[in-house]
C-alpha cells in the first residue's frame, strides 16, 4: 500500500516576513501645503476624520517598484534563514510594474540572484497579495514549488492626480514580502478569491501605452462611496466563508490584518467579526493605502514588533479594483 492520505498531504507555512518603506515620509500637513500651492484646500483634520491616515511614504523619482520589492524580499529571506537561490517560485503582486514587460518579478529575480525559478507578476490591485499568497499555496500543495517568495510592492504615488484631494491623500508607496515553504503541517489553512468585473469603473487607472503614446487617462479614478459600500459587504462575507472552510469560528482569530485602505472600513469589518479593535493590525495611519503591499507590510511590522507570534491564527483580507476581493486564514 502507498502512504496514507495523512502522511502524503502537503501544506505551506510562512517562515519569514519582510517589508520596506521609502525614506521620504509625507505628513498630512506637508501634503496639504503642497496642494494649497495649487489652490486645493485640505487639512490634517479632514484627512484623518475620513480615512485615519496621518502620513504616507513616497518613493524617490529614481526608485523602481522592483527596488522596493527587493528590499522587502531580502528581509523575508533573512528571517526565513534562506538564500535567494533556494527560491523556486517568485510572485510579485503589483499594479505599478517597472515596465510593460518583462514582469517586475523577473527584474526582482535578477536583482536577487534567484535566476532560474518560476517568476511572474500578479495583478489584482489591492487584493493582489492575498491572490498571490493563495496561488503560491496552491502551487506548493500541488508539488510545483517547495519554497516561494511572495511580494506585494507598489509605487502608487506615480498614479495620483494631485488636483483631486479625494484620492491623492489616500495612497502611499511600499513593499512587503513573505517566504512560504512546504510543510507537513498546515500554515495556510484556507483561502478564497473573488472578482466582479461589473464594477471595473469604481476604481481604475483607465490609461495605457499605445503607438508610443499614453492612450486614455493614466491617473487613478475612484468612486469612493461605491468602493466603501462594496468593501464593507464583501469583506465580512469572504471572512465568514474562509472560516467555514477551515471549520473555525471568529473566536479563533487571534489577529485580523485587513487591507489598509480606510480605518472606517477596517473597524466595520472587525465589528462584524466580533473582534475587538486591539486585535486588528493597523498601519494605515502611517502608511496610507499601499495597495498590494499593505497586508504584507502590516504583517511584517506586527511580527517584528512581537505582536504576532508563532502559533497565532491570522486572517488576511484584501479588496480592490477589478472589483476583486479575497481572504486567507493562516496559522503562523
Amino acid at each position: 500500500m502507498g502512504p496514507s492520505s495523512a502522511t502524503a498531504r502537503r501544506f505551506s507555512r510562512v517562515t519569514g516576513t519582510g517589508s520596506y518603506l521609502p525614506p521620504k515620509r509625507v505628513t498630512n500637513d506637508a501634503l496639504a501645503a503642497q496642494l494649497a500651492r495649487s489652490g486645493i484646500e485640505t487639512s490634517d483634520e479632514w484627512i484623518v476624520e475620513r480615512t485615519g491616515i496621518r502620513a504616507r511614504h513616497f518613493a524617490d523619482d529614481d526608485a523602481a517598484c522592483s527596488d522596493l520589492a527587493v528590499a522587502a524580499a531580502r528581509g523575508a529571506l533573512s528571517a526565513a534563514g534562506c538564500d535567494a537561490r533556494d527560491i523556486d517560485l517568485l510572485i510579485v503582486a503589483t499594479s505599478t510594474p517597472d515596465m510593460v514587460f518583462p514582469s517586475t518579478a523577473c527584474i526582482v529575480q535578477d536583482k536577487l540572484g534567484a535566476n532560474g525559478c518560476t517568476a511572474f507578476d500578479l495583478q489584482a490591485v489591492c487584493s493582489g497579495f492575498v491572490y498571490a499568497l493563495s496561488v503560491a499555496d496552491s502551487m506548493i500543495r500541488a508539488g510545483s514549488a517547495t519554497r516561494a517568495l511572495v511580494i506585494g510592492a507598489e509605487i502608487f504615488s506615480r498614479l495620483l492626480d494631485f488636483s483631486d484631494r479625494s484620492t491623492c491623500v489616500l495612497f502611499g508607496d511600499g513593499a512587503g514580502a513573505v517566504v512560504l515553504e512546504a510543510s507537513d503541517e498546515p500554515g495556510i489553512v484556507a483561502s478564497e478569491l473573488h472578482a466582479d468585473g461589473r464594477h471595473v469603473g469604481v476604481l481604475c487607472v483607465p490609461g495605457t501605452v499605445s503607438a508610443g503614446h499614453i492612450a486614455g487617462d493614466p491617473l487613478l479614478k475612484m468612486d469612493g462611496q461605491a468602493v466603501f459600500k462594496l468593501a464593507v459587504g464583501v469583506l465580512e462575507d469572504v471572512a465568514r466563508s474562509v472560516l467555514a472552510k477551515a471549520g473555525r469560528t471568529d473566536r479563533q482569530i487571534d489577529w485580523l490584518i485587513p487591507h489598509q485602505a480606510n480605518i472606517r472600513i477596517m473597524l466595520g469589518t472587525a465589528r462584524k467579526l466580533n473582534l475587538p479593535a486591539e486585535r486588528m493590525i493597523v498601519t494605515v495611519d502611517e502608511h496610507g493605502n499601499t495597495s498590494a503591499a499593505s497586508i504584507p507590510l502590516a504583517l511584517d511590522q506586527a511580527v517584528r514588533a512581537g505582536r504576532i507570534k508563532r502559533g497565532d491564527t491570522v486572517l488576511l483580507e484584501g479588496v480592490g479594483g477589478g472589483f476583486t476581493w479575497g481572504a486567507v486564514l493562516l496559522d503562523m
